[in-house]
């Protein structure tokens, strides 16, 4: 869904309300977004919170999402593969090429871990999309780790209004 009023508070109930029971209907709506991908993909694989932010939050939105959108269409979930090893600030209110520098070097994948990744078609499974600075960090280690194709599946994107 386009990131408007309505959609910045469906995805702020989410994360900071405790309002998991929008993750199905919110898995619906992906689902039939990114069919092509996930009838095409070997897995999905959530954005990963730091610990610290897990510890705030209880749970990670975007492994939720994944979860709920793996029962509805069997495509199995690696959440163990993708971890973020720095803490980054919130990318809220932060310019294009700060949410790059931001995340730069945030996420890794362990080596033990990389034969998961191995030829594998990823999708990418986060809450929402702003400037893609996450996703592209993300796809990159997931690249370097041996994945053979990574697309990303948001339930929300921010649309530049120009």
């Amino acid at each position: 869904m386009r990131f408007s009023d309505v959609a910045r508070d469906l995805v702020h109930l989410l994360k900071y309300g405790d309002r998991l029971d929008l993750v199905q209907p919110f898995s619906h709506w992906m689902a039939r977004a990114g069919s092509e991908l996930l009838r095409e993909c070997d897995a999905l694989v959530p954005v990963p919170l730091h610990w610290t932010r897990l510890f705030q939050r209880r749970f990670n939105q975007s492994a939720a999402l994944a979860q709920a959108l793996s029962r509805r269409t069997k495509v199995p979930v690696i959440d163990d593969v993708l971890i973020r090893v720095r803490a980054t600030p919130p990318q809220v209110g932060l310019a294009r090429d700060e949410r790059a520098r931001n995340v730069h070097g945030a996420f890794s994948v362990g080596q033990a871990l990389r034969v998961k990744m191995k030829g594998k078609r990823i999708v990418l499974i986060d809450d929402v999309l702003t400037t893609g600075a996450t996703a592209n960090a993300c796809a990159r280690v997931l690249r370097r780790a041996g994945a053979a194709r990574i697309d990303v599946l948001t339930l929300a994107r921010v649309v530049d209004p120009a």
